[in-house]
């Protein structure tokens, strides 16, 4: 059953349109320059009161100073932070340490050897990506083995290849956003449509689980 986290929200529609299908969880992308969905953690406040409660919020951070997550981490406004930068071991701990919440960890797959090395990583989660994030580009899937820890997908998911992702690599959340989008900004009825087709692909694998386990 993977999760959803529908990530870039940086309006008042945006969170609505999140609301209308109640995501596992909601991306904000703060404090990162050149990215166009990128608000402050003023904005980020504002925006997470409206979310619904069954949504979890999690900030996006690039390199920023330990003391921006831990903050929105300790203050209640963020569930998670998720870490797309350089941020080392250290870094990591430290948010652990001085909050208690999820650190999720994302790391751009390229080669075997960066497959291994976020299998490493002590985030509470790690986040297999393409690149920086937000690109809508996919990596080479064939790279990932069999993974048992719990990991976020993302990189280019689409209606179009959803239901190979998950039926690859087995994720236990999915990380979508460029392709919720029409010109730029998030689209309410590819939200629909994407929300749909996962819980559509989750029956099914839940049916082939069950089968599987009668054999």
């Amino acid at each position: 059953m993977a999760k959803l986290k529908i990530c870039g929200l940086t309006c008042e529609a945006d969170v609505a349109a999140v609301n209308e299908v109640k995501p596992d969880f909601a991306g904000f992308v703060i404090e990162v320059p050149g990215r166009r969905r990128s608000v402050t953690p003023e904005q980020v406040k504002v925006l997470v009161k409206g979310l619904n409660e069954e949504t979890l919020p999690i900030g996006v951070f690039v390199d920023a100073p330990p003391e921006l997550p831990i903050s929105l981490l300790r203050d209640g406004t963020l569930w998670a932070a998720q870490l797309h930068g350089n941020e080392d071991e250290d870094y990591i701990e430290k948010i652990q340490n001085m909050t208690g919440k999820p650190v999720i960890k994302a790391f751009s797959i390229k080669t075997p050897e960066d497959v291994k090395r976020a299998l490493r990583s002590p985030a509470d989660y790690i986040l297999l990506d393409q690149g920086a994030g937000g690109t809508g580009e996919i990596f080479d899937w064939d790279l990932v083995p069999p993974v048992k820890r719990p990991f976020f997908l993302a990189g280019g998911l689409a209606p179009e290849n959803l239901r190979t992702a998950i039926a690859k690599l087995h994720p236990w959340a999915v990380d979508i956003s460029s392709s919720l989008e029409t010109d730029g900004k998030k689209d309410p009825a590819k939200i629909r449509q994407l929300s749909k087709m996962l819980k559509q692909i989750n029956t099914l694998e839940a049916y082939k689980k069950e089968r599987e386990a009668d054999y």
